[in-house]
């Protein structure tokens, strides 16, 4: 992927968004969609993610990000432009913040 191809999307998502798989989801999500990034369980119950790639496959990740995976129940998704990081290759969960 051209580096000047690539954006990048911060996600602060709150809910019931721990112990449902949130994570685990959006990271084979993100992957199938070809980004780059990393997904985490925040303290204060909330996730948080990054998320690296090509418009359209950050779009696609916004929308699936707005309700989550079965068990989930997303009450806010607040999304936010980030600075694209290209020396990440693969998306990933982070440790907890």
């Amino acid at each position: 992927m051209d580096d000047g191809e690539l954006e990048a999307l911060y996600f602060a998502i709150t809910g019931r968004v721990q112990g449902v798989g949130f994570r685990w989801s959006m990271v084979n999500e993100a992957r199938r969609l070809g980004l780059t990034g990393w997904v985490r369980n925040v303290r204060d119950g909330s996730v948080e993610a990054f998320a690296c790639g090509k418009p359209p496959a950050l779009d696609a990740l916004a929308a699936w990000a707005s309700h989550g995976p079965a068990g989930a129940r997303v009450e806010r998704c607040d999304i936010s432009p980030a600075q694209a990081n290209p020396a990440l290759h693969d998306f990933t969960q982070a440790a907890t913040a």
